[in-house]
């Protein structure tokens, strides 16, 4: 068995953490940021590198040990970031501030050091998957019928009877 620090594709997650959350140091200062918040600064678009990163680090740590209930405690992490860090300027500044991928590397390590990296998330993680694609197709069914009904009632305006 190897431990965090042997194992290259955990401390890879880790790099790649570091270099999200907390890579650059306000000078002067012991604050910390990393690129996404800066992403974050993008609007529309801003979260969704970081989010797709977010998503591949826990996939990776899923597939190295992490339990089911540590994968949904990650993901919980990740989407608290996305959803308030998709509010203008207070997102902004939660970003700086929260690290959702540094909490999720200590929560793998502490996981790692108290011996319980031998379970697998995965059966969350399709489930979780499941209901994503339940409800984004709902999310495209609901898109459609409101569409149809919009053009429907346009068609039927007096000023299309002309």
């Amino acid at each position: 068995m190897s431990t965090f620090d042997q194992d290259k594709r955990l401390l890879w997650v880790e790099r790649i953490s570091h270099l999200l959350d907390s890579q650059f140091r306000v000078p002067g200062t012991t604050w910390r940021f990393g690129l996404d918040p800066l992403m974050g600064l993008i609007p529309v678009v801003g979260g969704l590198p970081s989010l797709a990163i977010s998503g591949v680090l826990i996939l990776t740590m899923m597939r190295h040990g992490a339990s089911g209930n540590l994968v949904m405690r990650m993901v919980i992490n990740v989407v608290l970031d996305t959803l308030i860090g998709a509010i203008p300027v207070l997102g902004n500044i939660f970003d700086f501030a929260y690290k959702a991928n540094d909490r999720n590397v200590r929560l793998l390590r502490r996981h790692y050091q108290e011996g319980r990296y031998q379970g697998s998330g995965r059966g969350l993680m399709v489930g979780v998957l499941l209901v994503l694609l339940v409800l984004g197709g709902l999310l495209v069914w609901g898109a459609w019928e409101l569409g149809s009904w919009v053009w429907h009632y346009l068609d039927q305006q007096p000023w299309q009877q002309a």
